[in-house]
This record gives structure tokens, C-alpha cells and sequence, in this order.
């Protein structure tokens, strides 16, 4: 059979002459199917994948085997050790305390591929891995048929026409597993390549506000009490107020504050890629957020512009710095090195133990009392998810200024700030020996 006839007898109807016309036809027609064939795939993982070099995939639900995350992008020669990521995963487990999920997990991870036996990223995916070992999913026999107001369920029917009922799912806060490993790789990234640190806490819970010093305030105060809010006595008032809200089947809300000290100068990109546009958006798509603020916030639309405006000073040391930060670290959508300051607020779980009016599937109106494991308030432990998007947002923005910015020499920049040209030298000269020895 000459190779013409055996491309005849791919069609459908094998005939002995074929018009080039036809073949034509075929070839477009396998493109389509191929471009369909794309398309489908990219929608079934739209919403699991977040960022543009330093990209995370996410995976797994609340009641499934486990979770975990695909970490695409990082870079090769990073030293990261499993019990640097389990650290963050400790922080953000259920049953630490009386006020959070009674749900025990232990939430150990295993790092399947992606960083070598000693303990360095190999700069192929790395993938992180979570069993979960402790569902109950007989808790969710109510909610088969009836919806938690507030929560994903009808929506989740809404848009798919089905849902995984037991745990939520998606919509499950047991999804983060994945994004707080991921953001221990971006935070050690961060931290070694510019000195970065990235620190969240506790600043309200209901009614109840704090004082802290963003300026001075230190991860040993923040985890020196189970609410993770380092101003001591407003931390016994919170934890006061959520364990009388969870005696009663209720929950409440509240707001956790993140702190960017020693950002690089110029992450972010004008007009769509601005860096608290960036942050904005993935600490909007933690599970239970309500609000974002970067700065003065809200507050500062009742100021004058004379009253707002950071006004520049040259520092000693040759960088420009500003006598105030009410822009939080952020002008123009890019960082100017100041301390990035935000603050994002969680409405109260969705989930609670009392009588509420509903719609069941069936499309009648009823009375749902949920049960299960959930967190009577969910801030304490949102504290290392929010670390993680900050920090995700950051690596990501680092590799493309990196990728923009700094493959040429910078000693013909303009910029009278003298730090600019050397603010990505790495000061652990231990750390980079031992990688040349790698």
C-alpha cells in the first residue's frame, strides 16, 4: 500500500482517490477536534491554577483520599527541607485548640517529586502530597438534600449540576493544604533571595480589636497564643468571644493583618498586573473572605491629598524612602520597598449548629441544622493562609521582574536610589557555596 492509500484508509470512508481538497478537510477537521479537545482540558482545571511563573496547582477535597499541589516554576538550587513546610502546615491544622474545628489531622506531607534526597529543588515540578485520615461522612447526610445558607452548595449545583457533598468539597478550607505548602517554598524563596519576610496575625475578632506595632511585631508573639494575635490582652478577649460563640453552635468573624517587610523595589507591573490588584485577588479567593485593604484602606478616601501623600525623603544610606506609609508599600501597582501592609477580613463560618430556613433540592423551603467539624471562627488559623497567597504573589512577581528587570546591568538606571542596583545580592554566602558544591 503506497502511503497515499494508507492516508486514505484514516477517512471514514477509505475511498481509492482522494481530492487534496478532502485531505484538507480531515486535517482542519482533526485541528478542531484537537483545539476542542485543549479547551475542555483548560476549562476542567480553570480556578485550581494560580500564577504566571511561579504557578501552584492545587488538588483534592475535604473527604477525598487527600490533598496537596503541583509547584511549577520554582527555581532549581533552592534548599527546602519537608520539615520546613510541614512547619506552616502545623500552624494551619485542625483541632490546635478549643476554638478551632475539633476535626483531628495530623497533616503530615510527603514531598513526591521535585527536591532531591539533600534536600534542594531540582527545577522540575514538586509535587506535595496530604492524607487525610479522619472523614465523617455521615455528618453530611443533611446536606444532600438541603443547603447551607451562605455556603457553595447551590452554587456549586448551580453551575455544575452536581456537587461532592460530604466536606464541600472544593469549597472545603482542607483545599488550602495545598497553597500553605506552596507558600512555604515562596516564603524560604523570598527570604533567600532578597531577605523577604512575610508575617500574618490576628487583628480582630468580632468587636474585639488590637494594637501591634507592624513595625516591631515578631513571629514568637504571634504564635504565643492560640489565637495568633500578638497583643496579649486583646488575644484573651478573643479567644473568650469565640469560645462562648462556639458553646452557643454559632460562629463569628474577624480580620487578619499581613506584613511584607524588606519587599524588593518594583515588583508589580502598571495598569493590569498591579502588584495589590495581584494580592487583592488571591487573598479574595481564600475560602470565608469578605474584604481587602492595602494601606490606609477605605480611611484614607476621607483624607485630603495633603493629608494622604507619603512625602519622599533620601535616607543615609542612598535610598529614597517615604516619612509615612499610608500607600502600604505599594505606588503605581509596584512596590517602592516600604513595608507592605494589608488587612483582610473573613465573614463568620458558614457552617453552624443551629436551626436555619433553607431550600432543599427538591426545590422546597425547610429547616437545616448542620453538623460536622468547623471552625467557630475562622481567623486563627487563616493566618498562615494568608502568608501563603502573599508570599505566592511575591515569588511569582520576583521571577518576572527578574525575567524583565535585571538581565541587564543596572548602573545606567536613572533612579537616584542607589540599593537598586544591588538589592537581589544574596548576603548567605554559606548558602551559596553549598549549592556550588551541590
Amino acid at each position: 500500500m503506497t502511503s497515499m492509500q494508507a492516508s486514505h484508509c484514516l477517512l471514514p470512508s477509505c475511498p481509492h482517490i482522494i481530492s487534496s481538497r478532502v485531505l484538507r478537510r480531515a486535517s482542519s477537521q482533526q485541528q478542531q477536534r484537537e483545539t476542542r479537545r485543549h479547551v475542555v482540558t483548560q476549562a476542567a482545571s480553570q480556578g485550581s491554577t494560580f500564577g504566571q511563573l511561579f504557578r501552584v496547582t492545587t488538588y483534592g477535597t475535604s473527604h477525598g483520599l487527600g490533598v496537596g499541589c503541583i509547584v511549577d516554576g520554582c527555581p532549581p538550587r533552592l534548599p527546602i527541607t519537608v520539615e520546613e513546610i510541614q512547619g506552616d502546615l502545623d500552624r494551619r491544622r485542625p483541632g490546635q485548640s478549643r476554638i478551632t474545628t475539633p476535626r483531628k489531622e495530623s497533616d503530615t506531607c510527603q514531598i513526591v517529586s521535585g527536591v532531591s534526597e539533600s534536600g534542594w529543588t531540582e527545577g522540575d515540578p514538586i509535587h506535595i502530597t496530604v492524607p487525610n485520615a479522619t472523614q465523617r461522612s455521615q455528618d453530611y447526610a443533611e446536606m444532600e438534600v438541603a443547603y447551607r445558607p451562605s455556603h457553595a452548595d447551590a452554587t456549586y449545583d448551580m453551575k455544575y449540576g452536581t456537587r461532592a457533598v460530604a466536606g464541600g468539597g472544593r469549597a472545603s478550607a482542607r483545599e488550602t493544604i495545598g497553597r500553605v505548602a506552596a507558600g512555604a517554598i515562596a516564603k524560604k524563596l523570598l527570604k533567600q533571595v532578597c531577605g523577604t519576610e512575610v508575617l500574618g496575625y490576628v487583628s480582630r475578632v468580632k468587636d474585639v480589636e488590637s494594637e501591634v506595632d507592624v513595625d516591631a511585631v515578631s513571629s514568637e508573639q504571634i504564635e504565643s497564643n492560640a489565637v495568633r494575635c500578638p497583643d496579649t490582652d486583646a488575644a484573651e478577649q478573643m479567644y473568650k468571644v469565640i469560645d462562648d460563640i462556639r458553646k452557643k453552635g454559632d460562629s463569628c468573624g474577624g480580620e487578619v493583618t499581613c506584613i511584607v517587610r524588606n519587599c524588593p523595589k518594583g515588583l508589580g507591573a502598571p495598569v493590569f498586573g498591579k502588584l495589590e490588584a495581584e494580592l487583592a485577588g488571591a487573598l479574595m479567593s481564600l475560602p470565608a473572605s469578605k474584604g481587602f485593604e492595602i494601606g490606609s484602606g477605605f480611611a484614607g478616601s476621607r483624607l485630603l491629598g495633603s493629608e494622604h501623600n507619603d512625602e519622599f525623603y533620601m535616607a543615609p544610606d542612598g535610598q529614597i524612602r517615604t516619612r509615612t506609609n499610608r500607600s502600604g508599600g505599594v505606588q503605581g501597582g509596584i512596590s517602592n520597598g516600604e513595608n507592605i501592609v494589608l488587612r483582610i477580613a473573613f465573614k463568620p463560618t458558614a457552617t453552624i449548629s443551629r436551626n436555619q430556613k433553607t431550600v432543599g433540592r427538591a426545590g422546597v423551603d425547610m429547616e437545616l441544622r448542620a453538623r460536622g467539624r468547623h471552625d467557630p471562627c475562622v481567623v486563627p488559623r487563616a493566618v498562615p493562609m494568608v502568608e501563603a497567597m502573599v508570599a505566592l504573589v511575591l515569588a511569582d512577581h520576583l521571577l518576572q521582574h527578574f525575567a524583565q528587570c535585571e538581565l541587564l546591568p543596572r548602573q545606567d538606571s536613572i533612579s537616584p536610589d542607589t540599593s537598586i542596583a544591588h538589592q537581589f545580592k544574596r548576603k548567605d554566602s554559606s548558602l551559596q557555596e553549598a549549592a556550588a558544591s551541590h
